[in-house]
């Protein structure tokens, strides 16, 4: 990582939990994915960065730690990617590179729900950033609902995997269409709609899950536009608990915004 990455756009002190502060506001800042509280200290200083929006540093130390530190830094690359990075080339570098350690970490791992997640994640963001229509036709886009079936299977409560099936459902349906897409890929609105809102159901605080919600929601029925104006407004009044989650607070209320 040659490239310095863009600094998070807002005052971090908010963000920062030194000491214990981090144990104790673990479950509330982890409840979207389920991730264990790290038992080393280089690892938890890895996560503060991450929580912080130090994304740069949080990548750099979880690297440093071996498959120890491949969530954080994977995570680290996969947020900074999909709202910090301006150029295009280089978003998709980062995001097929974390998508490499996952698949790295799943294989030596493969009991561990945060590698099949966050590789379901980055090729996801990848396949967003590039084509759907070529992930479909290259066979990627059942990898990624391989990977979130068996983070769910391992973690039923990842309440981030739910919202990233239910986008894998709208997505298949908006690119190839309900019939095609139920007959050829298995994509299925009411799967899509019950994934959204079992995310919601095990994380209500999530300003993303409602973000994705809508955005699905218009992907799969154009016409539902109150429905998603509904959740986005909801994310935009949300309380952040860190600086992802300010970026998805920040995306609800721009998302808003163009409806």
């Amino acid at each position: 990582m040659k490239r310095r990455w863009k600094p998070f756009p807002h005052a971090q002190q908010r963000f920062d939990f030194p000491g214990d502060a981090l144990k104790k506001h673990w479950p509330r800042l982890h409840r979207g994915d389920c991730e264990p509280f790290p038992r080393t200290g280089p690892l938890q200083d890895a996560w503060r960065a991450f929580h912080r929006g130090d994304f740069q540093v949080a990548c750099e130390r979880g690297l440093a730690l071996g498959v120890e530190g491949h969530a954080v830094a994977d995570k680290a690359a996969g947020i900074y990617a999909t709202y910090l990075e301006p150029d295009a080339k280089a978003r998709l570098a980062l995001l097929e590179e974390a998508a490499e350690r996952s698949e790295a970490a799943r294989k030596e791992r493969p009991d561990d729900a945060s590698s099949h997640y966050l590789f379901a994640f980055c090729m996801g963001r990848y396949s967003q950033s590039k084509s759907v229509l070529e992930a479909l036709a290259a066979g990627t886009a059942g990898q990624i609902r391989r990977a979130l079936e068996r983070t769910l299977e391992l973690e039923p409560r990842h309440a981030e995997a739910h919202i990233a099936l239910g986008t894998w459902h709208a997505e298949v349906i908006h690119k190839a269409g309900a019939i095609i897409g139920g007959l050829t890929y298995g994509a299925n609105e009411s799967e899509a709609l019950e994934h959204y809102r079992r995310a919601l159901a095990l994380c209500p605080e999530s300003a993303i899950a409602r973000v994705e919600y809508a955005a699905g929601l218009l992907k799969m029925d154009s016409s539902k536009v109150e429905e998603a104006r509904k959740q986005l407004a909801q994310a935009a009044k949300l309380k952040p608990a860190d600086a992802m989650e300010m970026l998805d607070v920040e995306r609800a209320r721009s998302r808003l915004e163009e409806l």
